[in-house]
């Protein structure tokens, strides 16, 4: 494994364990060579995919682009990282056994919104709004009565996001 710091390839394991549920295994490294301390995990990969974006270019699935499309959806919201690493997990394991090896952008979004909304509302609107590419205030109203016809959003169906004079919202900008 090359080090991070010095570019060496002379490491060695000082410490591996599970983690992640037992489907990583976390190895603690020490450089040879300058004595850099770092962190390497192993996942088992049940087959390489291919991510065929919309213009039709076809690159690999990076997990860790996907972890942090979905971290950032979840920046600031009381989601534990471990349940953000299992979400992730999730994905890729779905992604994996669906015996597809080629996938495209659009059903990795579907997925990802799908698991956002069971998750947290919030990270759901805000990973919508940049896959959808949403251009002005109706695309998010649209989103938030389905969100509200659904029952999600700790809000009762219906409620049509109404505030204490019973305006909706969209009148009163």
């Amino acid at each position: 494994m090359r080090c991070p710091f010095c570019g060496s390839e002379n490491s060695q394991v000082k410490d591996s364990r599970p983690s992640d549920e037992n489907s990583a295994i976390r190895r603690r490294r020490i450089c040879s060579d300058c004595g850099g301390r770092f962190t390497t995990f192993e996942r088992v990969q049940l087959r390489d995919l291919i991510v065929v974006k919309k213009s039709g270019r076809k690159v690999p699935f990076n997990r860790d682009k996907l972890s942090r499309s979905i971290e950032v959806a979840l920046r600031k919201r009381p989601i534990e990282p471990e349940r953000i690493e299992r979400l992730v997990t999730g994905l890729v394991r779905q992604l994996e056994s669906s015996g597809e090896t080629e996938i495209t952008s659009a059903e990795i979004g579907e997925l990802v919104i799908a698991a956002l909304r069971e998750l947290d509302p919030i990270a759901f609107v805000r990973f919508a709004s940049v896959y959808r590419d949403f251009r002005d205030a109706g695309d998010f109203q649209s989103v938030l009565r389905e969100l509200a016809s659904d029952g999600g959003g700790g809000r009762e169906a219906g409620d049509d996001f109404r505030d204490s004079d019973d305006n909706a919202i969209d009148k009163k900008f």
